[in-house]
């Protein structure tokens, strides 16, 4: 692989391009430890502005952070059976303490619900103690047999996993949708991507669930992510690791709960959705560097004047919160410079050189698109505020026409195998409810339900597989 440039075009090879652009735009690397991989700064300063916002939301709303321990024993897994039996083949176990084998396997966590709720079953005694709302911002295990593929399929990754407990089942629905849509505004409004929301059949829905909610979208190859779920586990754990309280009534209850999350993974689905030939596009609401300034060289006076200028728009933009970096580096031509920051995906850059200087101006190139637009000293820094929010909009708007593209309404098996073969991304079709067609769809083509909509439509032919009266239209598509 060559050192410099993404050496491949994005809709020639999509896979190798997307390795090219994490490797080379300093996202991430693969680590020593198979399947596993080290997330570098610039992938992590996204992240950290993931959790920022997150974390800002969930504390509005009275949630709290806490941590617990990564090591799970054994018999809480085994507590809950459909839990245990869903988790059982990626759990990566303990049996050694040293030299000392255990006396119980322990699990490295492949989720939190049952270490968890054996604390909610200590600290919850009433109605008062209600409702209690936890997030934790951890790392999860789960042993992975397939290939690893940085920040969308490996052994470790890190993720939020938010815990409520609740006097009624109304509250926990509320709780649902409302960390349901709070992600729909993390994902679409700061990184720009465009999901659909529904739930997931029971074939696909979080092993324990009453029933899962999910944001699914479509990257470039056609292919579905799904970008965060949310869950109504009932009162099936509250059973199990006996979280009762008592009620304003004098008796016990259990409590109805739920769980919901967002991994790293969504920094893969901002790289694929947005990247391009050049390598990375960083919306800026979440870029770790949103403006960087180039000085064009020069000698003598003029150069002094070009230094000075360029640190007092550094220092405006800074004083107005907007993250910039000043590149003055000499060893590096202002060509070779403009390549690598278009790598890293920075969506907005400044230039001055000497023409600059002389007309009270500098030049200004959007990362999206590559305009150029030459701005007076005056209105600096109100225009790099606004590209920065027009960079923001554009980007969404692109990423919601790739959505719609790739949104196909089918009538037959035979289409619907055709799309899946050709073109890909969601493929609309009528569902009679069975398990069956929808298990064989899968081994047919491995296509699976991402998603039933919210937004119903009635069904406009009879089952897509085995022809019988339709009960809803859902979301088929091969996903990652």
């Amino acid at each position: 692989m060559s050192d410099t440039g993404v050496t491949v075009k994005k809709c020639q090879d999509f896979s190798e391009w997307y390795v090219q652009v994490v490797l080379k735009a300093e996202l991430a690397d693969y680590a020593p430890v198979k399947g596993c991989m080290i997330i570098r700064p610039d992938a992590y300063a996204v992240w950290e502005k993931i959790q920022e916002i997150v974390n800002q939301k969930i504390k509005a709303t009275g949630h709290r952070n806490a941590y617990f321990p990564m090591f799970i024993p054994e018999a809480f897994l085994k507590s809950e059976a459909e839990h245990f039996a869903g988790f059982t083949p990626e759990v990566a176990w303990i049996t050694m303490g040293g030299d000392t084998p255990l006396e119980e396997k322990l699990a490295v966590r492949p989720t939190s619900e049952t270490i968890m709720y054996s604390m909610y079953a200590k600290w919850i005694r009433s109605w008062r103690d209600l409702p209690l709302k936890i997030n934790q911002w951890c790392n999860i295990v789960r042993w992975e047999t397939k290939a690893t593929r940085l920040f969308l399929r490996t052994r470790e990754f890190l993720w939020q996993e938010g815990h409520t407990a609740h006097a009624t089942a109304e509250e926990a629905d509320a709780e649902v949708m409302w960390a349901l849509n709070m992600y729909k505004d993390v994902v679409e409004n700061y990184l720009a991507i465009p999901v659909v929301l529904g739930t997931k059949s029971d074939s696909e829905k979080f092993a324990g669930a009453n029933y899962t909610t999910a944001l699914e979208s479509i990257m470039p190859d056609g292919k579905a992510l799904q970008m965060g779920t949310s869950h109504n586990l009932g009162q099936h754990f509250a059973k199990v690791f006996d979280v009762k309280y008592i009620g304003e009534d004098k008796q016990d209850h259990y409590v109805w709960q739920t769980s919901w999350g967002i991994t790293t993974r969504l920094i893969g689905a901002m790289i694929m959705v947005h990247g391009d030939d050049k390598g990375l596009i960083m919306p800026p609401k979440v870029a770790p560097i949103q403006v960087v300034i180039v000085p064009i060289p020069f000698k003598g006076l003029e150069a002094e004047a070009i230094a000075a200028k360029t640190k007092e728009i550094q220092d405006s933009l800074r004083a107005k919160c907007i993250s910039v970096t000043l590149d003055d580096r000499t060893e590096y031509t202002p060509g070779w410079k403009f390549n690598q920051w278009e790598l890293k995906g920075v969506p907005l850059r400044i230039e001055i050189g000497p023409r600059d200087i002389k007309n009270g101006q500098c030049v200004m190139v959007r990362r999206d698109n590559g305009q150029k637009a030459f701005v007076k000293n005056e209105d600096i820094i109100a225009t790099a505020e606004k590209l920065l929010g027009d960079i923001q909009d554009s980007m969404l708007e692109k990423a919601r026409a790739i959505l719609a593209d790739k949104t196909t309404l089918v009538a037959t098996y035979d289409e619907f195998k055709q799309v899946v073969e050709g073109k890909g991304g969601f493929i609309k079709a009528a569902w009679c409810n069975s398990p069956e067609c929808e298990a064989k769809i899968k081994e047919e083509t491995g296509a699976t339900i991402r998603i039933r909509p919210f937004q119903k439509e009635e069904a406009h032919t009879g089952c897509v597989y085995c022809g019988k009266e339709a009960k809803e239209v859902v979301y088929f598509a091969r996903s990652y």
